[in-house]
């Protein structure tokens, strides 16, 4: 998990808890789980793009097809 080990992370929790303080911990977690959530599926999105466009232009690349083309 991004090389943080247990006492780094309960560090980041110890100052976290200090400068948001209890009551406002939660609502901060929430939101830092959503930034989180929305930036895995604009990747997932990105990527399955990416994926297309380069299956799309191998299909291109195929001798048959380029004939099919020329055909058609």
């Amino acid at each position: 998990m991004l090389g943080i080990g247990t006492s780094e992370l309960i560090l980041i929790l110890v100052i976290a808890l200090i400068i948001f303080g209890p009551g406002k911990l939660p609502e901060v977690g929430r939101a830092v789980g959503r930034a989180v959530a929305e930036f895995k599926r604009a990747s997932e999105a990105v990527r399955k793009e990416i994926t297309a466009d380069i299956e799309e232009g191998e299909g291109e690349n195929k001798p048959g097809a380029q004939n099919a083309q020329e055909r058609g």
